[in-house]
């Protein structure tokens, strides 16, 4: 199996642990009741799968009870047949995000950042403040949903990391690596507050949890960065692409 469908594995496995993720046809759907956020519910394929009209209905169908947007992330060489199924339902692409991955002997260590802290969050105030920094850091206003703040110690308590990095005694970025799953952990959530953005911070704190990953036994780190900027700042630590994900949903309005 290639890197990049071991990540779409991993990726649908992990869904799969949560108690609140359900099944709809050959999909997958990753649902969180406490968290809004569409990156953080949408559905996956079975690898190869075909879906029927009627499927991919059903599918939208429980989005729309579920009061989310109908939204899928998926590699498309993983199950060919599933974006023109969709395209024919309405759904748009968003983007075609690139993949990236490191490994243990890749990792190359950023420049320091004078008077960074970087620790895994132990208060509740602590890990408010991660949960702060990454709602504001993705577009967010006012307080993060109890979801965002959950995640964070749920990688805490399991087999991944978080991370709050502080600098001149204000939070300035945080993020996390998922629990690991047959040697792969996905670092998301990363983000670096507006003040302290281009100072270092992203790298800094990005090859803070792949290292922990790596400390715990993965043989790989994955992740989709958001833009060819943010790319740039990970391939200066080492991160590589290994393939192309589609993101892709249907807009509210359509039918």
């Amino acid at each position: 199996m290639t890197l990049a469908n071991a990540v779409q594995d991993y990726a649908r496995t992990l869904t799969r642990r949560s108690p609140d993720h359900y099944r709809v046809g050959p999909f997958t759907v990753r649902h969180h009741p406490a968290w809004e956020l569409k990156y953080a519910n949408y559905a996956m394929p079975d690898q190869g799968a075909e879906p029927t009209a009627d499927e991919v209905a059903a599918l939208i169908d429980a989005f729309r009870q579920r009061e989310r947007l109908p939204r899928l992330e998926f590699l498309p060489a993983w199950a060919p047949a599933v974006e023109p199924a969709l395209a024919a339902a309405g759904f748009t692409v968003e983007n075609r995000a690139p993949l990236l991955a490191c490994a243990p002997g890749g990792l190359a260590t950023p420049r320091p950042v004078e008077g960074l802290r970087i620790a895994v969050p132990a208060t509740d105030a602590e890990f408010t403040e991660a949960a702060r920094v990454q709602h504001h850091g993705f577009g967010g206003e006012g307080e993060p949903e109890a979801g965002m703040v959950q995640w964070l110690r749920d990688a805490v308590a399991g087999d991944g990391v978080a991370a709050l990095a502080v600098l001149d005694g204000t939070p300035a970025g945080a993020g996390g690596c998922s629990p690991a799953i047959d040697g792969l952990s996905e670092l998301a959530g990363l983000a670096v507050a507006a003040p302290f953005r281009r100072r270092g911070v992203g790298a800094a704190l990005s090859a803070w949890l792949t290292e922990r990953a790596f400390a715990r036994g993965c043989r790989a780190v994955w992740l989709e960065p958001g833009d060819p900027d943010i790319e740039r700042v990970y391939a200066g630590i080492g991160y590589r692409r290994i393939g192309e994900k589609l993101n892709i949903s249907l807009d509210p309005a359509g039918r």
